[in-house]
């Protein structure tokens, strides 16, 4: 369902459900109207059990369970306070709530709830068990269009966003637009380095913001209270002061200055470097800070978001567009799911069933070091939204592993029970912000984690100072050893085993007198003294366990000088590279990191690198060295969650040198097939790739483009324009021709052409208005850069290119909507003109016409064309030129073209409709659609194919055909 469909099933169920609700006898007409209706899930009375038997004192039974997602339900009757006990059969009073856990005590523990949820049908109460002593999420259901996806926790274990992170981590981005304007208008004579320092202010502003919410400064307004405390003259001195206290260790404090005795030492360089650029505060930055930014609960936002929130507002160039851009935790999880958490939770879940406690808790403590032993790398990293969402979701499986070895069990110190760390994970970003931001995010990470795993532990942990370092570094990642991800430093190049990206002018002082490159295994940065011990053998690389990310998305025919450098250095040089895209460099780079380990990546990309020429040019090299996708989602819309809703059309591959024994085609949200082999159109069929052909592999008429004018418009009417030139040129009407483009076409909208090319000059020079036109062209492709342009500016009456059949011709539109099965194809007369917009056949026959809009060409089409956004494009020399084609006997070949002069027949009966509403799915008439299926079949029985073949069936023999027609070509 889009989201669009959820609001409104979510509006008429509401409706539905006003006012109404019987505990007893509409519970399971609710529940499953929800589940169905609302969150779409199929055949929703076999997810949820209703009257579910617990046994207390005496038998009891839960109104419902959904076992999957482990929720618990218990519901109320309409007008019921969900906060009031009631009196109980044992003459206890209990509240809903506390009846429902007295239930969930009981059960056994692989099936206790995950969740609790309360209900008196126009209120649901959800109490999330890993923070059972918290306030309920509530969802009004007069509000459930707006807050559906707050119950997204109920059908997927992946989505427990209930707490609207979205909504408070963008609230949060507005506060910071504020801030930086505020302290913007501050700065004199604002330069580019005067910029960089406001962004490294605002980070630090919204690093304490942050850490006053969520408890690790003394109190929760010590920030607040440190502001008030100066007189606006006298806060900007009191703002450098504060930062520098916050980098330095208690003991090194001045202990008589007890304004900073509330603030820890952080550590960790955020506060590091000194110098930078601090206006002076007035009054209206001091009111956004206390008024707007104090009261607002920043412990409540998402780091995976708000980190790309962050940078985006305050990226002079998103701002000036006006939209924050942040990857949603949706669409993430496309790519880390099936990458590697989809394993681990099994491999968890797997454990979990070991009855034996000892053997049980001795797997899950050597999973637990598993985890805590892995490496992922982002090259493309951004603010780090991938790799901050990778490390909440592993600590979270890491808090079930602490919640289960806990239980009744003695607690360990911090670095016992916690393994996984941020210094697990590594980064690369051309933006020396953005890393600032990535930085931050992981920490603000880090510190949720760890005040969930305080509350499982029931202890405190002390999260300052800073004690692990994200390794993300700034850089071209097409310019770098991925190996090696180490700072350079001026005076010293300390490279480490455990690298930790932070460093201070301490250290500088202190490493001065070393050698100019000191090796080392680790290095203590955490003691007053940094203590080296020198090697002399060359660090070891870094390897990696999982590569991910989300690399730019730029055509090849949009990348910077600079960035074409980039493609031709990683690739190279190799032929017809130019033409593929740039996000193709982070694959190759990819591949050649992970040849000869078990690393596996997953990226997202523009899905024009799975069509087209790009395939052959692309994948070829890299699946001859070894490569093999293990999973992939075909082209879906990655939506940007801006306020603008911009998009892109994209795919994502999971790929590596180790096969998967189950491959995964994922064909949208919902819906994912197994494969035997997934190549490089990511479709389950042999990898074999089609090259780019002149000619047509099969002995069939060829095809060529329209007509390209080059004109510059003054050849093209539209119909009221055409009658009003006419109106003052009558002797032109007879040079005027229908003109036909995809859209044209399709709509049957006809623009006209005025095809001076046959007029004599007598002819033209009695129509001045003509002869004007042609001027205009003249001069026009004299005025050009393209000395093929000029050239022909000495036949300004004639097209650049000229494709004229003799007789009538197929067409095809080069591009048209994905959400048809059948691309529009017809016939024309040759008094029709066509653009190159469109693909022309001449000489074609009926049968032609027959194969090419059969399903099997279909098929074809959608495999390897190349796609602009998502619609089609068709192109002769990939698509056309490369299909092979069937070889049916006579009367196989004369039952298609019956088939196709009934699909054209079909058509004629209705003389209104244009093509675009014969071929919508939506109001394709049935004796069109019958024709259709008719011709499939004997186009299919002409391939020897068995009628009932899926489209990826289709694909899968044509591809052999293919390989068997081109392998002596």
């Amino acid at each position: 369902m889009t989201t669009q469909e959820h609001q409104q099933a979510a509006a008429k169920f509401a409706e539905k459900w006003n006012n109404r609700g019987n505990e007893k006898s509409e519970i399971h007409n609710y529940w499953i109207g929800l589940l169905q209706e609302v969150l779409g899930v199929v055949n929703a009375q076999n997810v949820i059990e209703f009257e579910k038997k617990v046994q207390l004192t005496h038998t009891s039974f839960i109104d419902g369970y959904i076992l999957e997602t482990k929720v618990l339900i218990e519901q109320k009757s309409l007008g019921i306070d969900l906060r009031k006990p009631a009196l109980q059969s044992d003459g206890s009073m209990l509240t809903p709530y506390q009846q429902a856990k007295r239930y969930a005590n009981e059960m056994p523990y692989d099936i206790r709830p995950r969740w609790i949820v309360v209900c008196n049908f126009a209120e649901i109460h959800i109490h999330d068990m890993n923070q059972p002593t918290a306030e309920p999420e509530v969802v009004l259901l007069k509000n459930l269009a707006k807050e559906y996806y707050r119950l997204q926790f109920l059908i997927n274990q992946k989505n427990e966003n209930i707490r609207r992170e979205e909504e408070v981590s963008l609230k949060a981005g507005v506060l910071v637009g504020k801030l930086y304007d505020a302290l913007y208008k501050e700065y004199i004579n604002p330069n580019t380095e005067s910029l960089r320092a406001l962004n490294i202010l605002c980070v630090r502003l919204v690093f304490c913001f942050y850490a006053e919410d969520a408890g690790l400064f003394e109190t929760k307004t010590s920030f607040e209270d440190y502001i008030r405390s100066f007189s606006l003259t006298s806060l900007r001195d009191g703002m450098i002061k504060l930062f520098k206290a916050l980098d330095t260790p208690i003991e090194k404090r001045d202990k008589y200055d007890t304004a900073l005795q509330p603030f820890p030492y952080i550590n960790g360089g955020l506060f590091a470097e000194e110098g930078i650029e601090i206006p002076n505060f007035t009054q209206e930055i001091v009111d956004v800070i206390v008024n707007h930014c104090a009261p607002f609960n920043w412990r409540e936002i998402s780091p995976t978001i708000f980190g790309a929130v962050f940078e985006s507002t305050l990226n002079p160039d998103t701002r000036r567009k006006g939209g924050m851009h942040y990857t949603s935790i949706a669409n993430i999880h496309k790519v880390i799911d099936p990458l590697f958490m989809n394993e681990f939770e099994q491999e968890f879940d797997e454990i979990c069933k070991t009855t034996a406690a000892k053997s049980k808790a001795e797997k899950l403590l050597t999973f637990q070091r598993k985890i805590g032993n892995l490496k992922f790398l982002d090259p493309a990293c951004g603010s780090g939204n991938f790799l901050t969402e990778t490390y909440l979701s592993l600590r979270r499986l890491e808090n079930k592993i602490i919640t289960i070895l806990n239980n009744g069990e003695k607690v360990l110190g911090f670095a016992e029970f916690i393994c996984v760390n941020i210094n697990q994970f590594y980064g690369i970003e051309i933006n020396d912000f953005a890393v600032t931001v990535a930085r931050t995010a992981l920490w603000i990470a880090e510190s949720q984690m760890i005040a969930e795993s305080e509350s499982i532990l029931g202890r405190n942990i002390d999260f300052l100072p800073l004690k692990n370092h994200a390794n993300i570094v700034e850089g071209n990642a097409l310019r770098m050893d991925w190996r090696y991800l180490y700072l350079p430093e001026q005076e010293t190049t300390i490279i480490a085993k455990q690298t930790n990206l932070f460093y201070t002018n301490q250290w500088k002082k202190e490493l001065v007198a070393q050698e100019p490159v000191i090796h080392y295994d680790t290095i203590n940065l955490y003691t007053d003294k940094v203590t080296i011990e020198p090697k002399p053998e060359t660090p070891k690389p870094v390897q990696y366990d999982y590569i991910m990310g989300n690399p730019p998305f730029v055509g090849a025919r949009l990348m910077s000088d600079e960035q074409k450098q980039d493609v031709f250095a990683v690739w190279n040089n190799m032929k017809n590279i130019g033409n593929v895209d740039y996000v193709s460099c982070w694959y190759k780079k990819a591949a050649d990191l992970m040849n000869g380990t078990n690393t596996k990546a997953a990226l997202v990309s523009t899905n024009s690198i799975t069509q087209g020429e790009q395939v052959a040019i692309m994948w070829k090299p890299l699946m001859t060295s070894g490569i093999v996708i293990n999973f992939a989602y075909r082209t879906f819309r990655w939506d940007s969650e801006s306020e603008s809703k911009a998009h892109v059309h994209c795919v994502i591959v999971g790929f590596s040198y180790q096969e998967n024994n189950d491959k995964t085609l994922f064909i949208d949200d919902s819906q994912s097939v197994k494969a035997k082999n997934i190549n490089g159109y990511l479709v389950d069929a042999p990898t074999i790739f089609v090259e780019s052909r002149n000619k047509p592999i099969c002995k069939v008429p060829k095809i060529g483009i329209g007509n390209k004018p080059i004109d510059d418009g003054n050849y093209l009417f539209s119909k009221e324009e055409m009658i009003d030139f006419i109106k003052h040129e009558p002797k032109s009407e007879k040079y005027f021709k229908l003109w036909y483009g995809s859209y044209e076409f399709i709509n049957q909208q006809p623009r006209y052409c005025l095809w001076l090319g046959e007029c004599s000059p007598a002819e033209l020079r009695s129509m001045p208005k003509c002869l004007k036109r042609v001027e205009n062209v003249r001069n026009f492709r004299l005025a050009s850069k393209s000395a093929g342009t000029r050239k022909i500016a000495d036949i300004p009456t004639r097209f650049h290119v000229e494709n004229r059949p003799n007789d009538t011709y197929v067409i095809i539109p080069e591009t048209s909507s994905e959400r048809r099965k059948y691309v529009p194809i017809g016939f024309l007369s040759p008094n029709v003109l066509c653009s190159n917009a469109v693909r022309l056949i001449p000489n074609a026959t009926l049968y032609e016409f027959g194969v090419l809009t059969s399903s099997p060409h279909m098929s074809w089409m959608r495999a390897v064309c190349g796609r602009l956004k998502s619609d089609y494009r068709y192109s002769k020399d990939i698509v056309y030129n490369s299909f092979p084609w069937c070889n049916p006997t006579e009367k196989q070949k004369e039952t298609i073209e019956q088939t196709s002069q009934a699909i054209l027949d079909a058509r004629n009966l209705y003389p209104d409709s244009s093509l675009a509403d014969l071929y919508d799915e939506t109001t394709m008439p049935p004796e069109l659609r019958k024709a259709h299926h008719a011709n499939d079949k004997a186009v299919m029985q002409a391939y020897g194919f068995d009628p009932k073949m899926s489209e990826s069936e289709i694909v899968a023999e044509l591809f052999k055909l293919y390989q068997k027609l081109t392998v002596h070509s």
